[in-house]
């Protein structure tokens, strides 16, 4: 399937950078030459409590904004959104549309029979990734999940490349950048964990790539197929 635009939602507890996400693949968008869109979505809530981001990749001038009530991806970064209900939404795949992809940071399935099934009639796909022990496994450090979840998307969809991927790391962590408060002290957090600023980026990158590998052979092992493009063209 391939679309003019992909709504991304990402859904996490505080602490876990879905908003870093959001932000680094709207980076890597504009610079493989597409439209993109992100924005954060939570309370004054603390660590670990519900906390959501989005990301709109597409060809096109992108004007909306705010709350993406129909995704065409869904991310979720924290088993406990799904366990104990810490999501915005109810069921958490609310409003996914057909043929979308849910995308679930877990070594072990989480979903009900009747959210399988739901899903199934809504020919929408399912993907599990052990996202957090992917990152301590390459980065050392959990903090790094949400590298893991950003190579996950990007792999499935190819909504953005590595090499964009890799720039926007280093336009992000590389350099001098303002963000809110709790994103900014995150950011902080994780440049402790590394010694020097260079082996950082690697660190990220590498759990990307790996978290890339693993989605993009998923993909297209169960042949499923959803892109950013022209669908007029691709047709053509």
């Amino acid at each position: 399937m391939i679309k003019k635009r992909l709504n991304i939602r990402m859904s996490g507890l505080g602490g876990q950078g879905a908003v870093t996400a959001a932000h680094v693949m709207a980076m890597a968008a504009n610079r493989d030459g597409k439209f993109s869109i992100s924005n954060p979505f939570f309370g004054a809530e603390k660590r670990m409590a519900p906390a959501e981001s989005y990301c709109r990749i597409g060809i096109e001038r992108i004007y909306d904004r705010g709350e993406l009530v129909f995704p065409d991806v869904i991310e979720v970064f924290h088993p406990q959104v799904i366990t104990m209900g810490k999501s915005y939404t109810m069921p958490f795949y609310s409003g996914v549309k057909e043929g979308g992809v849910v995308i679930i940071n877990s070594a072990q399935p989480l979903l009900s029979e009747e959210d399988i099934n739901r899903l199934k009639d809504l020919n929408v796909a399912l993907f599990y990734i052990a996202g957090t022990e992917l990152a301590i496994e390459v980065a050392g450090t959990e903090l790094s999940t949400n590298m893991s979840m950003i190579g996950s998307v990007a792999g499935i969809t190819k909504c953005v490349s590595m090499e964009a991927l890799d720039g926007a790391l280093q336009e992000r962590f590389g350099k001098k950048f303002v963000a809110s408060g709790g994103t900014a002290s995150l950011d902080e957090a994780i440049k402790k964990k590394f010694a020097k600023k260079e082996m950082l980026l690697a660190k990220n990158l590498a759990t990307v790539q790996a978290a890339y590998e693993i989605a993009s052979e998923w993909a297209e092992k169960n042949q499923y197929e959803l892109r950013v493009g022209n669908p007029a063209v691709a047709a053509a």
